[in-house]
């Protein structure tokens, strides 16, 4: 005789399998994460090397395969060596010295493919097999959009560069930095707003301030990127003094004065450390304020490891600048930037908690 089902047994097996395929798509998620994480890091290799302008084609999908034989090899030198960086910088460099930089900026081209098709194909997978919620189909489709687009400003951003100048212009670094971030930020949302929370959501202030922190996050990673597009880093290797100053002078050289915010290294350097200043202030004031509004919950201990956070990627930076950016700080200090935003979106991801199950109640008979 088959055993009666209530529409409460009906509902807890719904649930239950809700929360495994909730499991599954944050697994998912989790990979793609670190994927992207990887793509910044080996972009910042990239350009740290002087690599991003060795491939001076776009080729979406042809562009996978690398050269092979020596023909081919001498084919993609002879369009490197037609560029002014290899004129003006380069020009003597041996196609062993050609391989070294172009294997970089292969391989992040490589990469940003590949994780095309690890959102593309899982995604159609949970879609089609029920698995995927009515509420993530759209987030995760202009997740998918933003890479797609992430490549053509990927291509936009080297293009300024093959012309007249010997690298990347900054405005364009930055604008694609920052797409990666938003879009390494919004995978990051989705993956913790299904995970499982044991702490209730907390006030509405201390979501607020959580979601400013993450806006201050990227400001400050988009300043980095100016900083890092003109060089900034590699003067004024002085901490806490600029130029011998607190406040340098000299710093708005350049017409109209605005300019000096994106061209000026000094400007552009001092504008960095001062923003950094008062993320940190930020960062100190919402673990404060948040320690105070909801003690001994997970909500505070988050911001006050996120103000940690926070500082320790201050020690990162003053010691890079320090040393004159050598390449493995510089990487160190560029990676830990995605960490602090993941972390920040983590934070205030869990402030608002999950999302609601999209529970179904099946009566039995």
């Amino acid at each position: 005789m088959a055993a009666h089902i209530t529409s409460e047994d009906a509902l807890v097996l719904v649930q239950d399998r809700e929360a495994r395929n909730r499991q599954h798509i944050r697994i998912w998620l989790y990979a793609v994460l670190v994927v992207l994480a990887t793509i910044v890091f080996v972009g910042g290799a990239t350009r740290m090397t002087g690599s991003g302008l060795s491939i001076t084609e776009w080729k979406p999908i042809h562009g996978i395969i690398p050269p092979i034989g020596y023909d081919q090899w001498m084919e993609e030198f002879d369009k490197y060596r037609q560029i002014p960086q290899y004129q003006q910088l380069n020009k003597g460099m041996s196609l062993f010295e050609f391989k070294q930089i172009f294997w970089w900026e292969w391989s992040h081209r490589f990469l940003a493919r590949g994780v095309g098709f690890l959102v593309a194909l899982p995604l159609a997978f949970f879609w089609l097999t029920g698995r995927l919620e009515r509420r993530l189909r759209w987030p995760m489709i202009g997740i998918l959009a933003l890479g797609g687009l992430q490549g053509a400003v990927g291509w936009w951003m080297v293009a300024s560069g093959l012309a007249v100048r010997v690298d990347v212009s900054q405005y364009r670094l930055a604008t694609h930095l920052t797409l990666a971030c938003i879009i390494f930020a919004a995978v990051m949302y989705v993956a913790r707003g299904l995970a499982v929370y044991t702490e209730k959501p907390a006030d509405r202030p201390i979501q607020r301030f959580s979601g400013w922190l993450v806006v201050l996050v990227f400001i400050q990673i988009y300043l980095g990127a100016l900083v890092a597009g003109l060089d900034a880093g590699l003067s004024y290797n002085t901490w806490p003094l600029m130029d011998g100053s607190i406040i340098p002078g000299d710093m708005f050289p350049i017409q109209p004065i605005w300019h000096n915010f994106f061209e000026n290294p000094k400007t552009v350097q001092f504008v960095h450390r001062l923003f950094a200043y008062f993320v940190f202030a930020m960062a100190i004031w919402h673990a404060f304020s948040t320690t105070r509004m909801a003690p001994e919950t997970t909500h505070a201990r988050r911001a006050v490891f996120f103000a940690l956070l926070v500082a320790a990627q201050a020690a990162i930076g003053i010691t890079t600048l320090l040393m004159q950016v050598p390449i493995g700080l510089g990487l160190l200090h560029q990676l830990f930037a995605i960490v602090l935003l993941g972390f920040a979106v983590a934070h205030w991801r869990a402030t608002k908690g999950a999302y609601p199950l999209e529970t179904k109640i099946v009566q039995g008979n």
